[in-house]
């Protein structure tokens, strides 16, 4: 472990640097959470084959044993019905405190974990923006997303500060988890450990002012921001909330209220006992949290929505084959067919990489539906017929095999469970697998 850090550690924490140290030689806290849109506490509980102890930081979080494994290849995990996070990885969306309706932009996305906490607490309403400049991490974002069955969502890979202009005052809530030196994480991440520097941290921190610069612009007045690290350095934890607070004169301090953690340390310019922190010793790897609200407004940016498309009456036919569809609005984007609840926003010049529930390609006058058309928790209801699986049935499935399964015709979800894991087509004596490749299994819990 790198010895200037523990040094600073020291200075820090004092009489609780020997916990602290000590804690750095153990595992990391292992966590899973539920997916309330896609399966309740007490069918997870039956269902996942770990025990799991209920952690402080969500309702829906769970600590998982060091000896549970292949986590990532249980039905339940592929079906979306849970999501691998660090316990106090929850803690941040928990203070943000979402609420039905909200508008909700997550400007450092990626991988998903806290974007898919929101849009479960969305419910399907309201809006969701998440964005990730990164393209590689942003494709891994989209694909949580659609995993876990959430479609209210627009995702970006935007700088920071053109999308928050582009959608100046349109938010409720925005959620800063930002890019950091992760110190929180060196039991993870060895270039945590490796690449740790002084300078390091101030470039950070440097850039995490600038992202909440750009982000007061989106919030309505009235609005929320909560700002978040996964680092333990005081530069880019009180430090940047001070900095913030003296050049943002129209955002004010709000206590996080937390019910986990502890205060933080003392800097001028802040309330100290207003945000949160989580060490090793509170059951958690490293969290800092601060809370803010806007109480001026500011420049608003006309909310603009897409021209209504529809399908043609060929595809939409053969749509509502597989789905008894509600209503909605359709968008088409490069021959590939898109649904939402509410009805598709222009947003400019902002690259969007995803908007709504992806439904499928559409070739001539046929559809080819996409998984995401049957994973999706808000579709899930209107589809038409489904076939489900036992664990044998359901290992060939994953492996990318044919069903010899009778009866079904046409396009089916596949389910464990009554989680869909996928979807098949079948011609009345067997099913087709159209299990997407890049997924497939061949060892599964």
């Amino acid at each position: 472990m790198n010895q200037e850090f523990l040094t600073r550690m020291k200075e820090l924490l004092k009489d609780e640097f020997d916990v602290f140290e000590a804690s750095l030689t153990k595992p990391m806290y292992r966590g899973i959470r539920y997916n309330p849109l896609k399966i309740t506490k007490d069918r997870f509980l039956t269902l996942f084959p770990y025990a799991c102890k209920q952690t402080p930081f969500c309702e829906e979080s769970f600590y998982l044993e060091n000896e549970a494994s292949q986590v990532g290849n249980h039905p339940l995990h592929l079906s979306g019905a849970c999501y691998m996070q660090e316990p106090s990885a929850s803690a941040p969306v928990e203070i943000l405190d979402v609420k039905e309706n909200d508008w909700v932009l997550d400007l450092c996305a990626a991988p998903g974990g806290k974007s898919t906490q929101i849009a479960a607490q969305l419910k399907h309403s309201g809006l969701l923006v998440c964005n990730e400049i990164e393209r590689k991490r942003a494709h891994v974002l989209m694909s949580n997303m659609e995993r876990m069955g959430f479609g209210e969502v627009i995702i970006t890979g935007s700088n920071t500060d053109a999308l928050c202009s582009e959608c100046a005052g349109w938010f409720d809530k925005v959620l800063v988890d930002a890019p950091c030196s992760g110190e929180g994480m060196m039991k993870k991440h060895d270039l945590a450990n490796t690449e740790w520097s002084e300078q390091n941290i101030q470039s950070c921190a440097d850039r995490q002012l600038q992202i909440l610069k750009n982000a007061v612009k989106a919030l309505k007045k009235g609005g929320i921001l909560v700002y978040s690290t996964c680092t333990y350095a005081l530069e880019e934890n009180e430090q940047v909330v001070s900095r913030f607070l003296k050049d943002n004169k129209e955002m004010i301090q709000l206590d996080c209220k937390a019910s986990f953690g502890r205060s933080g340390f003392p800097v001028a310019g802040m309330k100290e006992k207003s945000v949160c922190r989580i060490f090793p010793m509170d059951q958690g790897e490293g969290h800092f949290i601060a809370k803010f609200q806007k109480i001026t407004s500011g420049n608003t940016k006309k909310v603009k929505e897409k021209k209504h498309v529809h399908p043609s009456k060929d595809v939409y036919k053969q749509l509502e084959s597989i789905i008894a569809l509600p209503q909605g609005y359709f968008d088409i984007v490069n021959e590939q067919l898109y649904y939402r609840v509410k009805p598709f926003l222009d947003l400019g010049n902002i690259t969007v990489l995803r908007q709504g529930i992806r439904m499928g390609e559409m070739i001539k006058q046929r559809i080819e539906p996409h998984q995401h058309l049957f994973t999706s928790s808000y579709l899930r209801p209107f589809l038409q017929q489904s076939v489900e699986l036992d664990d044998a049935h359901l290992r060939q499935f994953l492996k990318g095999e044919q069903l010899n399964i009778a009866h079904f015709k046409g396009y089916t979800a596949i389910t464990w469970h009554g989680q869909v894991i996928g979807f098949g087509k079948g011609d009345g004596s067997v099913i087709k697998n159209k299990y997407p490749k890049g997924l497939r299994k061949n060892n599964l819990i």
